[in-house]
């Protein structure tokens, strides 16, 4: 499948610039099965700039904006930031000890199309969403909780396959999945039905206190449902299961206003509560999205996991919602939100999350396909097969993102492209959580 437009090359260092991707591009070549690495398109050249940010670009910063990230994962962090030594660990219980808002498994065949609302069983409320209020309360079509949870049942399915007729920009049409390889199982699990919003990372914020306050605890965060606590089985070492947290990260996780601010005009945080509360947060570092989620009572999903849910398990789905062309009922990209316009003029072209309701995944889960990409627990790597319960979990330079971002066009809105970062913080990127069946 070919690429189309010039943020990959982006992606890959924040030297280049990619303004004007109406122009002429050269094809960035595929990875697997059609799939994208950032690393592979590093060498792509780029078209020349405008003065206007046109649909399928990366915004690019500016020397009046603070830079996004850097050309490796490691990244310079505020002179005030903390370590370790005086953060206080593991003050929120552990994924098996606290459970998000619970809801009711629905059937397989439940038609999630038109936004429709589950409502939640009384149960423990995460401490994102416990103080209520905007970005907490108040998501979706029915203003629920933002800390919805929806079961995914396991399953057995494919990580790559094709579409029988061509895939973007002949969109699907209901065709079936051809080309399938590297099966994996997953164990059932819940994810949460919305991407973080600024709203809740704000209680985070909060929580860590400037560095004096919530750091995770070595070896938490794992999947401890599964092989007797150990967690998921780590795909890089023979033998091996997932870390969890890694006291290494603790200096990594450093949720500053100044640094919160990656990209101006794009950042969705504001240091006030103000009317970017049911945003997706953005520019978080990948080891402040898993520290979220370990403080929230989850873990972030493997690879594995997320794009199980995004295509829908055994049904191997063109799109998470089906086989419907996109647009933005059903997904945000291209810079179509909210006139369909394809002109990308930041925060702007945005909306709060669960907005495209039409685009609900087979259990009901909410862009999974536009909005922001988002972390996912595993290092980039080819496919190791077969996977059980597995992640690439400790070793490689950048970390997995998935689901397609809003400026760019419907080739990244399909579940089994892949995408890669380093763990440094840029505006198209956010996340969710998953946790304990």
């Amino acid at each position: 499948m070919t690429r189309i437009g010039c943020p990959a090359a982006l992606l890959a260092s924040i030297v280049t610039t990619c303004l004007a991707c109406d122009a002429p591009l050269p094809t960035i070549p595929p990875d697997r099965a059609g799939q994208t690495s950032v690393s592979e398109a590093a060498t792509s050249s780029v078209a020349a700039t405008t003065s206007s940010l046109r649909r399928t670009s990366w915004p690019s910063s500016s020397a009046s904006s603070r830079s996004e990230t850097t050309n490796s994962p490691s990244v310079s962090r505020d002179a005030g930031s903390s370590t370790g030594s005086s953060a206080t660990r593991g003050s929120v219980t552990s994924a098996t000890e606290s459970s998000a808002t619970s809801m009711p498994e629905p059937s397989l065949d439940a038609s999630f199309d038109s936004g429709a609302c589950l409502h939640a069983d009384a149960g423990a409320t995460p401490p994102s969403c416990a103080p209520g209020g905007p970005g907490m309360t108040n998501c979706g079509a029915c203003d629920e909780s933002c800390c919805t949870t929806l079961l995914v049942p396991g399953g057995d399915y494919s990580r790559t396959y094709d579409l029988t007729d061509g895939g973007y920009p002949d969109f699907p049409d209901g065709g079936n999945a051809t080309g399938e390889a590297d099966p994996a199982s997953v164990s059932s699990f819940r994810l949460d039905k919305y991407v973080v919003t600024v709203g809740r990372f704000r209680q985070f914020v909060e929580a860590w206190s400037q560095g004096t306050g919530y750091i995770p605890a070595p070896g938490s965060g794992k999947h401890t449902h599964l092989n007797g606590g150990n967690g998921l089985v780590d795909s890089a070492v023979m033998g091996g299961y997932e870390p969890g947290w890694v006291a290494s990260d603790d200096t990594s996780v450093s949720p500053t206003s100044a640094n919160l601010d990656c990209l101006r005009g794009y950042s969705t945080w504001t240091s006030l509560v103000e009317a970017n509360e049911n945003l997706p947060i953005n520019c978080v570092e990948w080891q402040e999205a898993f520290a979220f989620c370990i403080w929230d009572g989850g873990f972030l999903p493997s690879e594995a996991e997320w794009e199980y849910a995004a295509a829908g398990g055994e049904e191997q789905r063109e799109y998470p919602w089906g086989t419907a062309a996109p647009d933005n009922q059903y997904a945000i990209y291209g810079c179509d939100f909210p006139s369909g316009s394809g002109l990308c003029s930041g925060i702007a072209n945005l909306p709060a999350v669960g907005t495209a309701r039409r685009g609900a995944a087979r259990w009901g889960h909410l862009d999974m396909a536009g909005e922001v990409y988002q972390w996912t627990l595993d290092w980039y790597a080819a496919y190791v097969d077969p996977c059980v319960d597995c992640a690439f979990a400790s070793d490689g330079s950048n970390r997995v993102i998935r689901g397609g971002y809003f400026a760019y066009d419907g080739t990244y809105l399909l579940p089994s492209n892949r995408g890669n970062f380093p763990p440094s913080r840029v505006s198209g990127v956010g996340f969710r959580c998953a946790r304990v069946p």
